[in-house]
């Protein structure tokens, strides 16, 4: 399916439970919920494709992808790196080590 795509990537120390846990996160963050909860946000796990060889196990990213076409994506990308962020400084709250560098891009998709 032709559409668009919030991916949210995490540096290389991140691990799939660090992943799962943002992924909840962004899942019950509102309006992200709503969304997901209506079925116009899909919000996966997978492994980059995109990534750089060479380097031991695989990247994993989180894809946002739009189920249906609405006129909010820029909004919907703003509101997704802010929970992102908040994810991030409550996990520093937590103090589980050091904090995994977010990273939240917005594009064109092609795939499936």
């Amino acid at each position: 399916m032709a559409g668009l795509v919030i991916r949210v990537w995490l540096d290389g120390k991140t691990d799939e439970n660090e992943l799962s846990a943002l992924k909840a996160w962004l899942e019950r963050e509102k309006p992200l919920e709503e969304l997901v909860h209506s079925g116009k946000v899909r919000i996966e796990e997978r492994i980059r494709t995109d990534a750089s060889s060479g380097r031991m196990g695989g990247d994993w990213e989180i894809v946002l992808r739009v189920m249906e076409t609405f006129a909010g994506m820029a909004v919907l990308a703003e509101q997704t790196k802010r929970a992102v962020d908040a994810w991030r400084t409550n996990r520093d709250r937590v103090g589980r080590g050091e904090s995994p560098n977010p990273r939240v891009e917005s594009q064109d998709s092609d795939e499936e």
